[in-house]
């Protein structure tokens, strides 16, 4: 089976694109620049609760576990306050549902590589869905509100399960739900959390580099990687020929 030269650097497991069912996408990082937001609704958070403001950098290297995570990540040494964490998160949540879309945007070329995704070679749609540890109504809120919706049979978030990524519950039940199973399927995000919850589902993992813990994806053996969403919905497309 034949890719080109430059997609054979960046492939480590192939798959066939053509059989490919359904196409699972994390949220922040993947589809979504929400970095400022969660930068600001973080901040605000610990300014409410007296400590002193974190880095751009180092909240956004916070993301991808939650948001109970990540105001423990940026509490540091304080994270074994169960009080003050509690404050802070209720703090951060009701902040953010306020804030979702004060700078968030899809990235320049999701909304194409979608579409073109959705499309499979043999003419029937593939099915996509959305599942990520934010909690599941500013989710679904951010995925209507910046037209997304239209491409997505479901959206779950950290709550919709009783585990969250990198556990496979969240994946497994979107599984049975469109009637795909493992081989059929693939998880698609930007940080080692989204690769380890399609390999623990036992399906193909995409990593994309372009969004907020690039670094991570060295730590997990993916299937493939790509650096823009154009090589995202290049690689659904890719004809391939047998050797």
């Amino acid at each position: 089976m034949l890719y080109s030269e430059e997609q054979m650097i960046r492939i480590r497991r192939a798959f066939d694109p053509h059989k490919i069912k359904l196409v699972i996408f994390d949220l922040d990082g993947t589809l979504i620049d929400s970095r400022l937001d969660l930068v600001h609704s973080v901040n605000a958070a610990l300014r409410h609760i007296g400590r002193p403001e974190l880095p751009e950098d180092v909240i956004a290297s916070y993301v991808g576990d939650g948001a109970p995570i990540l105001i423990q990540r940026a509490l540091a040494a304080e994270a074994k306050d169960e009080a003050l964490v509690r404050q802070g998160l209720e703090f951060f949540l009701s902040y953010y549902r306020a804030h979702k879309l004060d700078h968030t945007k899809v990235y320049p070329g999701v909304t194409e590589a979608l579409a073109a995704i959705e499309h499979s070679a043999n003419g029937v749609p593939r099915k996509m869905a959305v599942l990520t540890n934010k909690p599941v109504n500013p989710s679904r809120a951010i995925v209507e509100e910046l037209g997304l919706g239209k491409f997505f049979s479901q959206v779950y978030g950290g709550n919709s399960f009783a585990t969250k990524k990198p556990e496979p519950e969240g994946a497994r039940v979107l599984l049975e739900e469109n009637g795909v199973s493992p081989g059929q399927a693939v998880m698609v995000g930007d940080s080692h959390v989204d690769i380890r919850t399609g390999m623990n589902a036992g399906m193909h993992t995409v990593g994309v580099t372009y969004g907020f813990a690039p670094h991570t994806l060295a730590a997990v053996p993916l299937d493939v990687q790509v650096d823009t969403p154009e090589e995202l919905a290049s690689l659904f497309a890719m004809s391939r020929e047998k050797s």
